[in-house]
């Protein structure tokens, strides 16, 4: 008989923990590069790919109420699917919030703006918090909450301040092109997917058939009205071209002046490190359920006196270091959104073998599978060769 998690976390717990994954990358790395990448069309990007995050939400909601465990899609896909579709689902969530937690890894070295190399900043800030972690979940979701709090205020403040002192030229919407929409769609969807961290931690969360449902709803509807914040705000700052800052390796908090500019860089940094701390929390979990089913290791399954599975936090944290290293940040977005489609995709799945009326997980499993397809070739086979790679693990552990 494995160990359990103890049921500390409430519904506000629950909000802190799905808007500190949400708004880190998603507010201050992804809209911006999305920005630079497609112009325009992302004012439209931001609430499709909200729509989409809303369909797969409702189907991770209604499988938390059901398996209340640790693990999310990996044991939902255990319990509906079967054992293989379980590990591919597990695998692909490590694959992708690994490359997620890089990403906002290198985002708090990106926002510090120091003097050094930002692949050593960013291998810290893993370390950090890291730590964090390790201490237990209540100190987590205290410290999520003040990092959260910080990160709101920043947001707000940065939307209008843009507003009021923007100086771009080009009127807004002048650069919208349809062409570029589904494949800004499917960049901006992962933005909204730390939703799914609330599941992720579904033993941990009190009440989850109440709790889950309600906080996954809370959380996305305020993380689409911040992500168009920040989007008009940089947009009425500085035009379609916005996001081209950080291609430049520079902060947008350098599109407005004044101490607002201040105020955003520090909620940038908090909301990088709120982000960083979800995801690193969130894929523990995973491996600590992976763990129990013997897909890895069983010492990863052990939990100390405050009920944290140390093994399974280090393990989390030291791919995320390794790929920070690499110090790329629009490339580890990338195949992070490639694994979280799919991951997704199998969340409807499941959804539907408990329930195949569910009009919104056909929606959901839909747009994940349509929205794959706008992946970049190369990142395509990438992901499909570490898939296979995981599927060769799995019958190596069968075996």
């Amino acid at each position: 008989m494995h160990q359990t998690l103890r049921r500390e976390m409430g519904l506000g717990g629950a909000i802190v923990t799905g808007l500190g994954s949400i708004l880190g990358t998603g507010a201050f790395v992804a809209i911006g590069v999305a920005a630079g990448m497609w112009g325009d069309a992302v004012l439209l990007a931001v609430p499709l790919a909200g729509a989409v995050a809303v369909f797969n939400g409702l189907s991770s909601a209604y499988l938390a109420g059901h398996f209340p465990v640790a693990g999310g899609t990996y044991e939902y896909g255990y319990q509906t699917l079967g054992p293989w579709w379980g590990f591919t689902a597990g695998w692909l969530f490590l694959l992708a919030k690994t490359a997620s937690a890089a990403t906002a890894a290198l985002g708090v070295a990106l926002y510090l703006g120091l003097n050094w190399d930002r692949r050593v900043v960013a291998v810290i800030a893993v370390a950090v918090v890291t730590g964090l972690v390790m201490a237990g979940l209540r100190r987590t979701v205290v410290v999520n909450t003040l990092l959260v709090t910080v990160t709101v205020l920043a947001i707000i403040g940065f939307g209008i301040a843009g507003l009021l002192d923007g100086t771009a030229d080009t009127p807004l919407g002048a650069g919208l092109s349809l062409e570029g929409l589904l494949p800004a769609t499917a960049f901006l969807f992962v933005a909204y997917t730390g939703y799914g961290r609330i599941a992720t931690l579904g033993e941990e969360v009190r009440n989850p058939e109440r709790i889950i449902p309600r906080a996954v709803i809370v959380t996305l509807a305020v993380a689409v009205v911040l992500y168009a914040i920040v989007e008009l705000g940089g947009r009425a700052a500085e035009g379609p071209e916005w996001g081209d800052v950080l291609d430049d390796g520079l902060s947008p908090a350098q599109l407005v002046s004044g101490p607002i500019s201040k105020v955003w860089t520090i909620g940038a940094v908090t909301a990088m490190l709120g982000a960083l701390l979800n995801l690193v929390l969130g894929l523990s979990r995973v491996w600590l359920a992976m763990g129990r089913r013997d897909d890895m290791p069983a010492g990863l399954a052990v939990l100390d006196s405050r009920s944290t599975p140390v093994a399974a936090v280090v393990t989390a944290a030291v791919p995320v270091a390794v790929i920070a290293l690499i110090g790329d940040i629009s490339l580890a977005w990338s195949y992070s959104a490639f694994n979280v489609l799919l991951y997704y995709g199998l969340t409807n799945l499941s959804a539907l073998a408990l329930d195949r009326r569910r009009w919104t997980a056909w929606l959901g499993l839909g747009t994940c599978v349509f929205l794959s397809f706008f992946v970049p070739l190369p990142v395509w086979l990438t992901g499909t060769a570490l898939i296979i790679v995981g599927l060769i693990w799995k019958r190596q552990r069968r075996d």
